[in-house]
């Protein structure tokens, strides 16, 4: 399984920039981020800012609440833009950290290397998409793969179709026409739905994986919360959003070998067990090809695992320290625990932590 290169776009200004500057909690314990003076207080101080990927906002606050706690000194930025112009303007120099829900490219990779010495990518949440919708007179739906794509290819047009009502026998399905609701803005959420549609019903689904939504047609929304609140207002609309933002809205249980599961972060990190890390990109790279077409047991394969994007050589020792002590805490025990309650998505694993905690340590300024 491949990554397919994204169209590029110009990254947004930072104005909607989340900032949060949150009083320290008062403890003296060592923490999993940040550098202990002699008052046994933080000696960190300054600001950094990052942009990206939408899906991952809830967790950034979660995350940045936790660090300025502990570090109350330091102001860190996040602007939710959207992968792809989280990408460019991290690989630009236009911000100090990034976050993407789809791995860089290789084009991308290269002016990354560029600008880093050596990219630092790594796995920091691993969320399912969920699959929304909103049907008066019906709370839950069985699809099969096949059936997801023709609904988002628009070749199911009623809800009443004979595909829908074989997943779901004794459900008294509505005449009711199918509004298919997708990103209108370059998004890794879409790519990682197209990428499950592409390898599990590629017969259905004819189009190239990428960012942008290829089907013309349907309902078009910006950012994960547009989706959300367009699926919401109307009736017989379907659509995908990181499962953390679905709130009250129904969802899919989608087909899986010869059952149906259920969206949650357990689901969704065991596809991580049968997906093999993308070799040649360098030490410090995670990126992971996620083993879509899965059939194994309690697995589910719509799911997106989100990267933080760093630098190993900054040319401010103070901007180093500080990114290397932010993405510590990101991938701490409680840092990860944090973004779980907060965000719903799954923790990683003791064992990924340790693999990737010498690509974070290795952050510093200087060559």
């Amino acid at each position: 399984m491949k990554r397919s290169t994204l169209g590029r776009i110009v990254a947004l200004p930072a104005a909607a920039a989340l900032t949060m500057g949150i009083a320290a909690c008062g403890s003296a314990n060592e923490s999993p981020s940040g550098n202990e003076n002699t008052d046994g207080g933080s000696s960190l101080a300054g600001t950094i800012s990052g942009a990206g990927a939408s899906s991952q906002d809830a967790a950034m606050q979660a995350w940045t609440a936790g660090f300025i706690g502990q570090n109350p000194d330091v102001t860190v930025n996040y602007d939710p833009i959207g992968s792809g112009g989280g990408r460019d303007q991290f690989v630009s120099g236009g911000s100090d950290f990034g976050g993407t829900d789809a791995y860089l490219d290789e084009e991308e990779l290269a002016a990354a290397n560029e600008r880093c010495g050596q990219l630092v990518e790594i796995p920091t949440y691993v969320s399912p998409i969920a699959i929304v919708f909103k049907l008066d007179g019906v709370n839950e739906l069985n699809l099969k793969p096949a059936t997801i794509a023709k609904i988002f290819n628009q070749k199911i047009n009623k809800w009443n179709d004979p595909a829908i009502a074989a997943d779901n026998p004794g459900v008294e399905l509505p005449d009711t026409a199918i509004t298919p609701v997708n990103r209108s803005d370059e998004s890794g959420t879409t790519e990682n739905f197209v990428e499950y549609l592409k390898a599990t019903a590629e017969a259905d689904w004819p189009h190239e994986v990428s960012g942008d939504w290829p089907v013309q047609g349907g309902e078009a929304a910006q950012g994960t919360s547009g989706v959300v609140q367009a699926v919401a207002g109307g009736n017989g609309t379907i659509g995908y959003t990181d499962a953390s933002q679905a709130r009250e809205l129904s969802t899919v249980k989608v087909g899986v070998g010869d059952e149906f599961v259920a969206y949650s972060p357990e689901a969704a990190a065991a596809v991580l067990d049968v997906s093999e890390r993308v070799e040649g990109r360098g030490d410090y790279s995670f990126a992971y090809d996620l083993a879509r077409d899965t059939t194994e047991s309690g697995t589910y394969p719509i799911v997106l695992v989100s990267y933080g994007l760093a630098c190993s050589n900054y040319e401010d020792a103070n901007e180093a320290e500080l990114v290397k002590a932010y993405f510590s805490y990101i991938i701490s025990q409680e840092g990860q625990q944090a973004s779980a309650e907060s965000a719903g998505s799954a923790p990683i694993s003791d064992t990924l932590r340790q693999q990737i905690k010498p690509a974070v340590d290795a952050i510093s300024a200087g060559s």
